[in-house]
């Protein structure tokens, strides 16, 4: 840019009566007036606009007046000046006029010319049709022109690449847009700007404000703009975003698979192309990795490509199986791996200027590289890659695998920052992975302890057809303390049990491992529901005392859990049922009507204190009972009211298979991803039949026991198990005698063939036999030790009116 000259000042003397006394040669080399024009002459007659009241009128010795004016000049243009009038002082003070100094305000001095040339800020001038008026050295240099190369020039001719964004995914405004823009509103704008200049390899980012120039009636005669490179700002905020976007967006879920995902699909595109995440099998299982001091650089290195994602179109990043690979010997993974440190690869010796940098002026200290870093290695260029970064995944001391980072046909090279983000990145998920595996493991651990705990086989009774379920919650949660079991009673009845302990993990598949062993437990005693969860009750507030420690910790566990207790009877067709806060059952009738279930739940297990109802109802045979876990109805979008109803009708779907409305019910009710363990149970009621009992009423008097014998060999004989008459004989001799000696009327002798021949006496009494040690010349005491040994299995059952001696023999096998 030419060099210009100081812009003169012009000095004139004016009278009191106003009139030109004196004219300097600034005057004349401003204006073009000679002293010959104006010295006599009114100075006004060189204004072209009145001057601001009080400038050039009011003499007297006040302070220093300033204004603007527009003055005429001697070849008919006008000029804009700035003017400031002093008071011409004489003798004693007196004011004898005024001494004017007029500058020309529309021009620079030199030295603001070069403060605006050396700005380091690149600085432009364009007109309405963006074509180049001025620029500074330092935006010539960022457009690699001179001033004299682009004046007049459109701005989109000379830098087309300035018309398209590199980013377009985040909606960037190209910024020749932009000033369009400006110059079409008139509305100043500012913004960011990442562009990739002409022959670099580097993306840059710049600062830029962009304003609207005006002439004095407010018209738009030009646009201006500055800027600033702030690619070292920039690129460290896009890494800060990465790790905010990592943080958030790795180990969301508690899954190995998942994770690795979600860590080779932050990073793309912004920051690498491609990503692969390799990880040993144990760490895929849940089992602990192989020792990293177990391996060397020289040795192959077999691993699991868990996942792996790629910004090129058709790439998958949906999680899918697994394929082995293998690191070679002396590979950049088996090093890394072995080393436990991290190397940078590029296909390229970086360039001048820009040297492990993003962009130019960016250059990175070589002295911030580890050691070792980077290498050039030529080859991954056969790849397609222009430079990798392999991380080694570790956690808590454990390696777990490698993390390649990858660049694909993109000519930024990695810089040491890149290197530190790769590590920051490959750290969070090796955590995020390394509580997933430990999470996969104790999950296993605690669903195969609650497998173990539940029932393996339903037994073998005819009062129910069963068919269950269990399923555990989804992959994202711990395994929970849901049961059920199906108990076998005397007299051919049997008990159907649900149960849930709240919270999850291996504690609640102990508590709940516990609780079943107890309801087993007071299930063999015979007793009533409401009487059952009473005692559960009890065993559950002994449990917590037992368990709190010295700190009064309040351990959870079974103190928060429920029960729903059933009793079936073949015979009575009658089912009784207590709950200790768990959902009552639904029984549906064999026309399909639901029959309600007029109870109402007791408190939870461990509050204590609190009563718990027993309720009877007699069934139709073929009555389908429900039983459940309130995992079965949790939703998100609906209540139980209407989760019941959406169980009601999977339920009445029309098979005859219990195996196979299991499934349907479970389809149904389900979602597939899960929060809650579910477990299900459901029960055909049968009825026996009534040539399947024999009953006879026995009178209290000692004469009458040989015709209960009688009696039930006839009774036996009729069934066609003659095999078992004598051992049958013998037991009701024994029982009927010790009923009619020890207990009270009415005595009622019942025989059952079920899966097993039954024989029951019932009397008024509360009191049970047991057995006991005769002496050599005790009289007594040996029958009820000949009933144990003879049969299957003997007990006692209180009821409301007494109580039941029972004992059970095998069927003989059919010939």
């Amino acid at each position: 840019m030419a060099d210009k000259q100081d812009a003169p000042t012009a000095a004139v003397v004016v009278d009191l009566d106003g009139m030109v006394s004196g004219w300097s040669q600034g005057g004349r080399l401003l204006l073009g007036w000679t002293t010959e024009d104006t010295v006599g002459h009114p100075v006004t007659d060189l204004l072209v606009d009145p001057p601001p009241p009080g400038l050039l009128d009011g003499y007297d010795a006040g302070p220093d007046t300033t204004g603007f004016v527009t003055l005429r000049h001697r070849d008919g243009s006008t000029v804009n000046a700035v003017v400031t009038a002093h008071a011409l002082l004489g003798p004693h003070g007196r004011v004898l006029g005024r001494v004017v100094t007029m500058q020309h305000w529309g021009r620079r001095p030199v030295i603001a010319d070069q403060a605006f040339e050396q700005s380091p800020f690149a600085l432009g001038v364009y007109d309405p049709e963006l074509r180049f008026l001025w620029i500074n050295a330092s935006s010539g240099r960022v457009i690699a022109h001179s001033e004299e190369q682009v004046l007049g020039k459109k701005y989109r001719e000379v830098l087309p690449e300035f018309d398209r964004t590199l980013f377009p995914e985040r909606d960037d405004k190209p910024y020749t847009d932009a000033l369009a823009e400006v110059a079409r509103t008139g509305e100043a704008t500012r913004l960011i700007t990442v562009f990739r200049p002409l022959g670099s390899n580097y993306a840059n980012a710049w600062a830029t404000s962009i304003w609207p120039v005006r002439d004095a009636e407010g018209r738009v005669r030009a646009v201006a703009n500055w800027g600033f490179d702030m690619s070292a700002e920039y690129w460290a905020r896009q890494r800060l975003l990465l790790l905010n976007k990592a943080s958030g967006g790795i180990g969301r879920t508690l899954d190995v698979i998942g994770t690795a995902h979600e860590l080779a699909r932050t990073p793309v595109p912004g920051f690498v192309d491609l990503v692969s995440v390799d990880l040993f099998d144990e760490v895929l299982h849940g089992e602990e990795p192989p020792s990293a001091s177990a391996f060397t650089p020289g040795e192959t290195i077999r691993l699991s490509r868990a996942a792996q994602h790629s910004a090129k179109e058709g790439a998958d990043p949906v999680p899918g199986p697994t394929k082995r690979v293998t690191h070679a010997p002396g590979s950049v993974a088996a090093r890394c791996m072995a080393t436990g440190l991290s190397t940078v690869e590029l296909a390229v010796e970086p360039g001048e200027g820009g040297e492990w940098a993003f962009g130019p002026g960016l250059a990175a200290d070589p002295a911030h590289w580890p050691p070792g870093n980077p290498v050039v290695d030529e080859s991954i260029a056969a790849d397609g890659l222009t430079g990798r970064i392999t991380v080694p995944l570790r956690a808590r001391g454990a390696l777990l695998g490698v993390v390649a980072f990858s660049r694909l046909d993109r000519p930024e090279a990695f810089t040491a920052d890149d290197l530190i983000l790769a590590e920051e990145l490959t750290a969070k998920a090796a955590v995020a992975i390394d509580n997933a595996r430990r999470y996969s493991r104790e999950r296993t651990t605690a669903l195969t302890l609650q497998r173990s705990l539940l029932p393996q086989g339903l037994p073998n009774q005819e009062a129910v057809e069963v068919a269950s379920r269990y399923l555990p919650g989804g992959t994202g949660t711990e395994v929970g303390g849901d049961w059920f079991d199906v108990i076998p009673l005397s007299g051919a009845r049997v008990a159907l049990v649900v149960g849930d302990v709240v919270g999850h993990g291996l504690h609640a598949s102990a508590s709940m491992g516990r609780l079943r062993t107890a309801v087993r437990t007071l299930a063999d005693v015979d007793l009533p529901p409401d009487e059952l969860l009473t005692h559960l009750d009890d065993l559950v507030l002994h449990l917590a005392s037992d368990l709190r420690p010295d700190s009064h910790f309040q351990p959870t566990g079974e103190s928060g859990a429920t029960c729903l207790y059933t009793v079936y009877d073949p015979v009575s067709r009658r089912l009784t049922l207590a709950s200790a806060g768990h959902p009552l059952p639904l029984i549906i009738s064999p026309d399909g009507t639901t029959t309600p279930v007029s109870a109402h739940p007791g408190p939870p297990l461990g509050i204590g204190g609190l009563p718990f109802e027993a309720t009877e109802l007699e069934l139709p045979e073929g009555s389908l009972l429900v039983l459940y876990t309130d995992g079965l109805l949790e939703s998100r979008e609906h209540d139980v009211d209407q989760r019941i109803t959406e169980l009601q009708r999977a339920l009445n779907h029309s098979t005859t298979s219990l195996e196979a409305l299991c499934d349907t019910v479970i389809d149904a009710m389900l979602p597939d991803r899960r929060t809650d363990d579910a477990a299900l149970l459901l029960a055909r009621t049968h009825a026996l039949a009534p040539q399947h009992i024999a009953d006879w009423d026995v009178e209290p008097d000692t004469e009458q026991v040989p015709h209960a014998r009688k009696f039930a060999v006839d009774q036996v004989d009729a069934w066609g198990l003659e095999e078992a008459a004598f051992v049958t004989e013998l037991v009701v001799s024994e029982l009927v005698t010790n009923a009619i000696r020890y207990g009270e009327p009415p005595i009622r002798l019942r025989l059952i063939r079920d899966t097993s021949l039954i024989c029951e006496v019932s009397d008024a009494s509360n009191t049970a036999p047991h057995l006991r040690r005769a002496r050599a010349f005790d009289e007594g005491g040996r029958g009820l030790l000949l009933v144990a040994q003879l049969t299957q299995g003997w007990g006692t059952r209180h009821t409301t009116d007494g109580k039941t001696i029972w004992c059970a023999q095998p069927l003989p096998e059919a010939h």
